[in-house]
């Protein structure tokens, strides 16, 4: 806390002004061209105001903090696009207001699977929690999704779901090592996922330990929420009330 500001974001009104703001020069196609909304659109009845503009928000709470750099994963490049493109043509029709952001994406790690082989979300329920209990981990990866090769059956790590998240996480030679099971044969997916397992615990023992003392402690939690929230606050007020100026608001 003392390097970064954590907050909620519920804690910061002003990105929920400053979104409507956006919104009253965000044209329709642009959001219409949104993948939020692209997913859903076969389902109209399904699609609310709130996904719709969803794209708006995101904006808003990326430039409301005069971000410069913002890492992202491949599926929320076009987000970050969106947000360029509202805060250039917010500058060009009411002048130089808002810093454009640039994205910074890991090319090594573009989509992270999910235990059922789609992209990782929590939407969809396939999420690995690195931080939950032992018996709930080992149920989430023990659900992971593999083909039906026997165990005897050489295996192709570059197809496989549980090998994708090994290598995340693991070493450059227990990658090679795992890699080398798969491509022999006489070991099961069954033994992947429990390498998996014990490979988590390990690597995060310590911070599952912290995780653990802060849920017990949420009193703790929340004055570093309040603290980080006043500080959040001192950014968003500086640009919120730039834009209320460049648009005659004060």
């Amino acid at each position: 806390t003392e390097t970064n500001i954590l907050y909620k974001q519920s804690d910061i009104p002003q990105v929920t002004e400053l979104m409507w703001y956006l919104n009253c020069l965000t044209p329709y196609p642009m959001l219409a061209n949104a993948h939020s909304f692209k997913d859903k659109a076969e389902q109209l009845s399904d699609v609310n105001a709130g996904l719709f503009t969803y794209p708006v928000l995101m904006a808003a709470d990326i430039i409301l903090y005069d971000a410069e750099i913002v890492p992202v994963g491949k599926d929320q490049i076009q987000h970050l696009e969106i947000t360029r493109d509202i805060a250039n043509k917010f500058n060009y029709l009411f002048g130089d207001t808002f810093i454009i952001p640039e994205s910074k994406t890991d090319t090594n790690n573009m989509i992270i699977p999910g235990t059922d082989g789609r992209k990782m979300s929590k939407s969809y329920n396939n999420t690995i929690n690195i931080f939950a209990n032992e018996k709930l981990l080992k149920k989430q990866i023990m659900s992971i999704v593999t083909d039906s090769k026997n165990l005897e059956d050489p295996k192709d790590p570059k197809t496989c779901n549980i090998f994708q998240l090994y290598k995340l996480i693991a070493s450059e030679s227990q990658t090679k090592e795992l890699m080398t099971k798969y491509q022999k044969g006489g070991y099961g997916y069954g033994h992947a996922k429990n390498a998996l397992l014990e490979l988590i615990l390990n690597k995060y023992k310590s911070i599952r330990n912290e995780f653990k003392i802060l849920v017990e402690n949420p009193r703790d939690v929340e004055f570093e929420l309040r603290k980080g929230a006043e500080k959040a606050k001192e950014v968003a007020n500086s640009v919120l009330n730039k834009v209320k100026s460049n648009l005659g608001l004060v």
